[in-house]
């Protein structure tokens, strides 16, 4: 073997159900640094693998929220604290005249706040990936499921790793190296 870096070992699966099955024993088995890449969406992947659910519904709304207060408090400084007109005698804050303020504030920073986060959460922009050479990783936009497990997770071990792909229906098991 070189003395170069073990990146992962990847495994390529034909069936959908194959790689549901999959993702459930390298979660049942203790890994914890693995993906899965498919061609399509596959629903109930997601809590195979055993990912948490995700804190960007909060996040969107702590932007909605903060917008809303900004709106609110933008009305209020304007028009009652710092540029008092009495016009037609009404009033100085009144919240009804402010509802399509409040609303386009509201979406604009909820928009922005979803879109900066999401960014953040995936870790983009990803310019380089050390699999994407690999021409059994770049079947996977077309009809391939390939499952990866990481060298930097605490269990991989090159020959048990590889031997536990083979056991769980890999078709062409490989190592991908940097």
């Amino acid at each position: 073997m070189s003395d170069s870096k073990n990146i992962a070992v990847l495994g390529n699966f034909k069936d959908p159900n194959k790689i549901m099955h999959a993702a459930n024993k390298v979660r049942e088995s203790g890994y914890t640094d693995f993906d899965i890449y498919t061609p399509y969406p596959i629903h109930g992947l997601d809590k195979a693998m055993g990912v948490k659910r995700s804190i960007l519904p909060y996040i969107s709304f702590a932007g909605a929220m903060f917008g809303l207060s900004n709106a609110v408090f933008l009305m209020w400084w304007t028009g009652a604290v710092d540029y008092k007109l009495n016009i037609g005698g009404k009033p100085f804050f009144s919240v009804q005249f402010g509802i399509p303020i409040m609303f386009e504030l509201t979406v604009l920073l909820t928009g922005l706040a979803t879109f900066v986060a999401l960014w953040a959460l995936c870790g983009l922009p990803k310019w380089y990936s050390d699999l994407q050479d690999d021409a059994g990783f770049k079947s996977a936009v077309d009809d391939t499921f390939v499952l990866s497990i990481f060298a930097t997770d605490q269990r991989f071990s090159l020959e048990t790793t590889t031997k536990f792909m083979n056991e769980i229906g890999a078709d062409d098991v490989r190592l991908i190296e940097a």
